[in-house]
């Protein structure tokens, strides 16, 4: 093709139609929330560009070239410039015009439009068009120049703006312009002189765009030597059978910034209605940042292997210990990130992507009980979360819960266990929730429950107080608190064949009574107990009330209920309730008896005696009298 010499015509400078001064700070405050973005979107972008000469080759083969898809980067400190290039489909000057003038001319009110409309999951296909994404580069430029010729053509074109309001186009002889495709030229603000730095953009492009299908070469200088920072290829996109598991544990390192290898591995194409792919792991240790305030996930989210963002809820937030990615075939790449999170679309992945990781754990679960118990003494305290939270889900999650408990010793129980081991009458799945296990096990309301055999689930995780006491059941067996309402243990014999306990002396129902008198307000009542067996008295909370430990977590956030007052239970059988109540004619010992009762029953619910001094005062009055 003969060159064709032009005389350097005057550029044509036109007005951008719409208020461009409002767009862009759409773009720098609305659509974008850090400026790194802008190499993403200028990648994007040519990357797109050599996706459409290989499309366009097929059905034009004199569009062929020998030159391979490449990207190429180039940094310049010295005159504080950036030039992102590749040798693409390119573009006319009409192209360009209508490319990048699409938002502006269309107005800032039509852009609105479009935006609002892909909240509704219509989402403006904006991708190749130079259009939201190329206008991200003025957020760290002052000025940008794109040169650009349309492959089979023999004209070439500069576009140049500062985005302020005007632009200029003119025609520019072919040895100043790519052989084809397009050279994005940014004149980087004072600012933004990190951009010209080999390992900062580096790092960049690795983390943002290090799997498009497109290699890109980077030069830190223009007349340094190039290096290679991605080869175009994309492990996700490789078939599992082609994948070693050494690759897949390098991936996940790089990915999750882990040092360990993945417990579990998920890799799979979902096609049909929405085409993703996925590559997730669950990691064998736990993440330093399991706990953090805004229990984030760390799923990544990309379209066409363009990275888009890491904030995206993926998955729910019970499932933020997963790590990788989702790469969308469907989503529009230039939308918000908040426009992204209210995308039907996105909610669509959310739903497959979170079944499939339950599904997972659950084949897991089946086929290896030590891997799988392994994984959830990591990750059950996260993944109960999804019973308070997840009600849709709730079923498969209770089935994939795992419980220590007062039969199964140091081994892990499935519900499924559980009820498989219930006793004849027994209607509910009983709980006990506190922050040790021991001290659980040996608490005073679970003595009734031993003698009679029955399964107690011991709960240490603060969740547990919530989603336990949230209503809901097992296949039909409701939770019940062993510190909650009447125990209801007469119809369950005990192991030795009784049927119940032996009866009360006669005058434990005088001294019960007498008890209500003198505790008075600090209880909400006071009555004999059948969960009793050794220990003289507990507290419990009223059958309308809340779980004892929940109560306590709500207190230390200052949501006490209002009027939340516990049970206090005696047991009418125990040797000191009997003594007492057979005292004659001391009703001061007596009373001392009481109170006393009540503070016991506070300490061994691992609180102190509300009135420390009385206490000390009404124990050394018992001792002296019985010393006396």
């Amino acid at each position: 093709m003969t060159e064709t010499t032009l005389d350097a015509p005057a550029p044509e400078t036109r007005v951008f139609e719409a208020d461009v001064a409002r767009l862009l700070h759409l773009m720098v405050h609305a659509v974008y929330s850090d400026r790194d973005v802008f190499l993403r979107e200028l990648i994007a972008n040519a990357a797109d560009a050599c996706e459409k000469l290989r499309y366009e080759t097929h059905a034009n083969p004199s569009l062929a070239s020998d030159d391979l898809p490449r990207i190429t980067i180039t940094l310049d400190a010295d005159q504080r410039r950036l030039t992102v290039a590749d040798n693409g489909i390119g573009m006319t000057e009409a192209d360009m015009i209508e490319a990048l003038g699409t938002i502006a001319r269309s107005g800032t009110r039509a852009f609105m439009d479009k935006l609002a409309a892909a909240k509704d999951g219509e989402s403006p296909q904006l991708i190749g068009q130079f259009g939201v994404g190329f206008y991200s580069a003025f957020m760290v430029a002052d000025s940008v120049d794109v040169t650009s010729r349309r492959a089979g053509t023999d004209q070439a074109h500069r576009w140049s703006s500062d985005g302020l309001g005007t632009y200029s186009i003119a025609p520019v002889a072919l040895d100043e312009a790519p052989a084809q495709g397009t050279r994005v030229v940014l004149h980087l603000k004072e600012d933004a002189t990190q951009y010209t730095e080999r390992f900062a953009v580096e790092r960049i492009i690795r983390a943002q765009s290090g799997h498009v299908p497109v290699p890109i070469t980077l030069f830190d200088k223009p007349d340094g030597e190039a290096g290679e920072v991605t080869d175009g290829s994309a492990l996700w996109t490789r078939a599992k059978a082609d994948i070693t598991p050494e690759e897949y544990t390098d991936f996940y390192r790089s990915a999750a910034g882990q040092f360990d290898v993945p417990a579990l591995t998920l890799h799979y194409r979902a096609e049909g209605k929405h085409e993703y792919t996925v590559l997730a792991f669950v990691p064998e240790s736990r993440p330093f940042d399991l706990f953090d305030p805004d229990r984030s996930g760390r799923m990544k989210l990309y379209v066409r292997r363009v990275f888009i963002t890491d904030e995206a809820e993926v998955l729910p937030r019970y499932l933020r210990f997963v790590r990788g990615l989702v790469d969308s075939a469907d989503l529009p790449l230039n939308m918000s990130r908040e426009m992204i999170q209210q995308s039907p679309l996105l909610a669509a992945i959310t739903k497959g992507v979170t079944n499939r990781v339950l599904s997972e754990l659950d084949k897991l679960s089946q086929s290896d009980a030590d891997k799988y118990a392994a994984f959830w003494d990591t990750f059950g305290a996260v993944l109960k979360e999804g019973i308070y939270e997840d009600y849709g889900r709730r079923e498969t999650l209770l089935g994939l819960a795992r419980f220590r408990t007062t039969s199964g010793g140091d081994s892990w129980r499935s519900l499924e266990d559980y009820v498989a081991g219930m006793r004849d009458n027994q209607t509910a799945i009983y709980y006990a929730t506190g922050p040790d296990r021991e001290r659980l096990a040996s608490s005073p309301q679970i003595e009734g429950f031993f003698a009679r055999g029955l399964e107690v689930l011991l709960l240490t995780d603060p969740v547990d107080s919530f989603w336990a006491a949230s209503g809901i059941d097992y296949e039909g067996k409701p939770f019940k608190s062993v510190t909650q309402g009447l125990a209801d243990l007469g119809l369950i014999p005990t192991l030795d064949g009784t049927e119940g306990m032996a009866p009360a002396a006669p005058e434990a129902d005088a001294f019960i009574a007498f008890v209500r008198q003198c505790v008075g307000d600090a209880v909400s009542d006071v009555r004999a107990s059948d969960r009793l067996t050794t220990s003289a008295a507990c507290l419990v909370a009223s059958e309308s009330g809340m779980d004892r430990q929940l109560e306590r977590l709500l207190a230390a956030s200052g949501q006490t209920p209002r009027g939340a007052k516990p049970v206090l239970e005696l047991n009418p059988r125990h040797d000191l309730v009997t003594r007492l109540a057979a005292l004659p004619d001391d009703a001061a010992l007596k009373a001392d008896g009481a109170h006393l009762l009540l503070d016991e029953a506070r300490i061994a619910d691992g609180e102190l005696p509300e009135d420390i001094r009385a206490f000390a005062d009404r124990l050394g009055r018992v001792l002296t009298k019985a010393l006396g």
